[in-house]
């Protein structure tokens, strides 16, 4: 009951900030309430926010995926490449989302069987993608979406109802993620696992099974966030895999509530985390803060979060032994 109401008030909070921040960008900086820059702030929040929505899955079974840009990045840009150079659109589309799903799969099999720590089998596996897509897949760092694509560039660039089509994605998919999580077993098998590991296993949990789950369907919603962020800029850059894209998704899912000790949290507060890191960045933009420093401010912000989490949800013995996070 204690982590409940905890969460509930750690979602609350970081909702107001969000209003608040929103408020004083809009009285303090000229422009930040252009519906230009608002359909920009909607359009990077959803790709932002559909990547925390994969990564939430993990984090509630007390995992993490850094592999999640590498396996976007490069899956798509495959998918592209291999649509511009004469293969049909859904072979093309079906080769990339199988190769995110491998990975996806590799990462499950290694954090599940053969008991490999999460940040260190998905940070390893995440530089091998990268590094094999490069050497031996992909042909440049920045691969266009050609006119082949046809209608699938409306993913990024059409609107339904007025509405941007990449926040109709980010609806979807938060949508969807929030049905597995609360109304099917799989859902209810990741809290158990993420909340006691141990005890999940002696309650007849599919421990192994649930936790490959999560990371495949973690790549796939990486694909999905790969393929929206590709139609709305009309490329994808494999080089965003050196960024630090990874530690804003992770900024998003602490700082908006999910907590890093497994089993507790959900979508809504991905939702309010979105928010609030997508329009704090909207605004250093606007005041055109170095991109170091904004690195440096994000990495302070996330820092605070880390540490409020493990106040508010002190790692346990089970935790420390499996060697999580």
């Amino acid at each position: 009951m204690r982590r409940h109401l905890s969460g509930f008030n750690q979602e609350k909070v970081v909702f107001l900030l969000f209003v608040l921040i929103f408020a004083i960008f809009s009285i303090a900086l000229p422009g930040f309430l252009n519906t230009q820059n608002l359909v920009l702030l909607m359009q990077g929040v959803s790709v932002l926010g559909i990547l925390s929505t994969g990564m939430c899955i993990v984090v509630i079974g007390r995992g993490i995926d850094l592999s999640m840009v590498a396996t976007m990045a490069l899956s798509v840009a495959w998918a592209l490449q291999l649509n511009a150079e004469g293969v049909s659109l859904p072979v093309a589309l079906a080769i990339g989302l199988g190769s995110a799903l491998l990975v996806g799969t590799i990462n499950g099999l290694l954090i599940a069987y053969a008991e490999i720590p999460p940040l260190f089998a998905t940070l390893a596996t995440g530089a091998c993608v990268y590094g094999f897509g490069r050497f031996s897949l992909i042909h440049s760092d920045l691969v266009y979406v050609t006119p082949a694509v046809g209608g699938l560039v409306e993913l990024g660039q059409g609107r339904l109802l007025g509405i941007p089509m990449p926040v109709i994605a980010f609806a979807v998919i938060a949508s969807l993620v929030a049905a597995l999580l609360h109304f099917t077993k799989f859902g209810r098998f990741s809290y158990a696992v993420g909340d006691n590991y141990a005890t999940a296993r002696v309650s007849g949990v599919p421990v192994r099974h649930v936790l490959v789950g999560q990371y495949f369907l973690s790549s796939l919603v990486a694909f999905v966030a790969g393929l929206t962020q590709a139609m709305t800029v009309s490329s994808m850059n494999t080089r965003i895999s050196d960024t630090l894209l990874i530690y804003d998704v992770i900024l998003v899912v602490v700082l908006g509530g999910v907590g890093l000790s497994g089993g507790r949290g959900g979508i809504r507060n991905v939702v309010v985390g979105t928010l609030l890191i997508g329009t704090f960045l909207n605004g250093m933009t606007i005041m055109d803060v170095q991109y170091t420093m904004q690195n440096a401010i994000k990495a302070a912000i996330l820092l605070v979060a880390i540490t409020i989490d493990t106040i508010i949800n002190p790692r346990d013995e089970q935790t420390s032994q499996h060697g999580d996070i």
